[in-house]
């Protein structure tokens, strides 16, 4: 390649001012000098990337692809930087933890907090994934740590207890189904949802059991987190169905109202999953069994 991280910085820059000298000062850059780096990566690429106008440049086709394309390379260097940078500081030990989105958004951020206070050489990065990646992850030795939802023993794995939890049905104030204390999935299908955005794990899991009954959720609107579902429920945007331990026991101005969900599958037990038959390295055995020490 004829070009370098500097050429990409400077081509985002000035893909994102519309104007060569704008960009050259964002990249530390004299004008003459961007002016050549940028004719250098034209000619690198066998391609136009800006039409010059009178007001300052605009992106051609190949520059749109580009730009896309330079954007996630530099995030990449950025988390790269960011995945190496407790090993310059100092930090001796870091684990890698996958876990579905019931566990990262209830349980693990007060769990992961106390583990880090009591361990201060060790950083841990959470990443949000479907408990069949976590399996997959494990299994292969990936990563050595996952929480998922209770889905039986795959193969090459193990489980062990992490927390109880179930589904509920959060409904607004007022509404037909609050004075109900069980109700059946089948029973409130007719009803607007507010779900978690598609990916999750949940909304996954929802649609899966809708379409079990030969029905289709009416989604009304989706959001990034549990918390923004029980918002828009209490505003009475519509129902949704999340995890108890989701549900703010205060500080919402219009709480939901909680139904329990008469549904086998509605009790989520979630676990600690790890590669069988290996030996953890110090600190992932460490995390299990703070994680553990936390479901007692």
């Amino acid at each position: 390649m004829n070009y370098d991280l500097t050429d990409l910085r400077l081509f985002v820059a000035m893909a994102e001012e519309r104007n060569l000298t704008r960009g050259a000062a964002r990249a530390y850059l004299a004008p003459s000098s961007a002016s050549h780096r940028l004719r250098r990566l034209e000619e690198a690429l066998n391609t136009t990337l800006f039409e010059r106008q009178t007001r300052g440049l605009a992106l051609t086709r190949a520059g749109e692809a580009l730009l896309r394309n330079a954007r996630q390379v530099l995030a990449s260097i950025e988390q790269m930087h960011a995945n190496l940078s407790p090993f310059a500081t100092g930090i001796r030990g870091h684990v890698s933890l996958w876990a579905n989105t019931h566990a990262t958004h209830t349980f693990l951020p007060d769990d992961l907090a106390g583990f880090l206070k009591r361990h201060p050489q060790v950083s841990v990065s959470l990443e949000e994934r479907t408990s069949a990646e976590i399996v997959v992850a494990v299994a292969s030795g990936e990563i050595e740590v996952g929480v998922l939802a209770d889905s039986g023993t795959g193969a090459g794995v193990e489980l062990a207890p992490y927390r109880q939890d179930r589904l509920v049905l959060i409904v607004p104030a007022g509404h037909a189904l609050a004075a109900r204390a069980k109700v059946g999935f089948a029973e409130v299908l007719d009803h607007a949802f507010v779900m978690l955005h598609a990916g999750s794990a949940i909304h996954t899991f929802t649609m899966n059991a809708a379409a079990a009954l030969g029905r289709h959720l009416d989604v009304r609107i989706q959001v990034r987190s549990f918390e923004a579902v029980c918002r828009m429920v209490g505003a009475g945007v519509g129902i949704g169905l999340v995890p108890r331990g989701a549900v703010p026991a205060a500080g919402l101005s219009e709480p939901p109202v909680v139904v329990e969900m008469d549904e086998p599958w509605a009790q989520r037990d979630l676990q600690i999953c790890v590669r069988r038959g290996v030996v953890l390295s110090g600190f992932a055995q460490a995390l299990v069994d703070a994680l553990r020490a936390g479901s007692h």
